[in-house]
């Protein structure tokens, strides 16, 4: 039996650490379902690939919230991630936040 400790808990848990300690857990992700990765937590916020190759990075700021960025497959010099906005925690769903700008809800949670 696996049991997972959600994103939430894993920020609010690691805050003060300061290597990023990843694990395998499970995410999900609007437009990609769920689906197994590796989730990377630091004292800044949660990171892992989406199936099509891209890399979701959640930056926490307080109190839960934070910004989520995504970054290409392939990276070129000069460029940016993109900007998701703004990602507040879902309060029925822990290990999940919603984006309000473009309708965004994701979950991550590392196995224990």
């Amino acid at each position: 039996m696996k049991n997972f400790v959600p994103g939430a808990a894993l920020v609010i848990g690691l805050a003060l650490v300061a290597p990023a300690a990843a694990a395998p857990g499970q995410c999900s992700m609007t437009g990609y379902g769920e689906f197994a990765c590796d989730v990377t937590v630091d004292g800044g916020g949660i990171t892992f690939a989406l199936p099509s190759g891209e890399t979701f990075v959640f930056a926490h700021e307080a109190d839960g919230e934070g910004l989520g960025y995504l970054i290409a497959a392939n990276p070129q010099p000069g460029r940016y991630p993109d900007e998701l906005g703004r990602f507040v925690p879902v309060a029925d769903n822990a290990g999940c936040w919603f984006g309000e700008k473009d309708e965004i809800t994701f979950c991550a949670a590392q196995e224990q």
